[in-house]
Parts: structure tokens; C-alpha cells; sequence
């Protein structure tokens, strides 16, 4: 089974030929302008950006040091070695971290927002 170039190249004559072909009446009409984002569209997706980031960057913060939530989770439980390995300072330590870096970034994205 062999495949033939024949049919694609059939196809646009007026391509290959140096012909140009009609214009369209439609296409001669001159092309919408893009449709803006309406403002308070742009500023609820803002705000809930801001505050998504702003909730997980407090649960990633608080979590590590919260003795009912790090220190008795099922998964660490089943697991022995993740929860030797999650109760190092440093592990907690980092997840803290994450937690700040998603705070500073939701005010540094609220306050640069807001100035424009």
C-alpha cells in the first residue's frame, strides 16, 4: 500500500499555478478588534488568586508545627519511614518555607496589582 502525493497537491491548483485567486467579499471586511476582559472580571480573578494563594501559603506555614495535623497524619502513620523523615526540623523547616514564599508572593502580586 503505497500513498499518493497526487491528491494533496490537486487540491490547491491556484497554489502551485502563480495564480492569485478571487478575494472573498467576506475577507475584505476589516477584522474585529479583540473583545477586552471586562475589569471587574480582571479583579475577581486577582482577588482570588491573591486569597488562594494567601490560604495556602498559611495552611503550608502552620501545618508542619500543628501537633494534630503533622504529627498524627494516617499517611505518616502507615508509613514509618516518611514520618522519621517529616519530623526532622529541616523538612519542617522547608515546609514552612513554602508556605512564606506563597505568602510574599500573593501581597507582591495584591500591592503591584493594585498600583496600575
Amino acid at each position: 500500500m503505497t500513498e499518493s502525493t497526487f491528491y494533496a497537491l490537486s487540491a490547491a491548483p491556484a497554489a502551485f499555478s502563480g495564480l492569485k485567486p478571487e478575494a472573498d467579499p467576506a475577507s475584505r471586511t476589516a477584522p474585529e478588534p479583540p473583545s477586552r476582559i471586562p475589569r471587574w472580571l480582571e479583579r475577581l480573578e486577582l482577588f482570588l488568586r491573591v486569597l488562594l494563594r494567601m490560604y495556602v501559603g498559611l495552611a503550608l506555614f502552620y501545618a508542619p508545627w500543628s501537633r494534630s495535623f503533622w504529627d498524627q497524619n494516617p499517611l505518616f502513620l502507615h508509613y514509618p519511614v516518611l514520618a522519621a523523615i517529616a519530623t526532622h526540623g529541616a523538612i519542617r523547616g522547608m515546609v514552612s518555607g513554602l508556605g512564606l514564599l506563597n505568602l510574599w508572593i500573593a501581597l507582591k502580586d495584591a500591592i503591584r496589582r493594585r498600583n496600575r
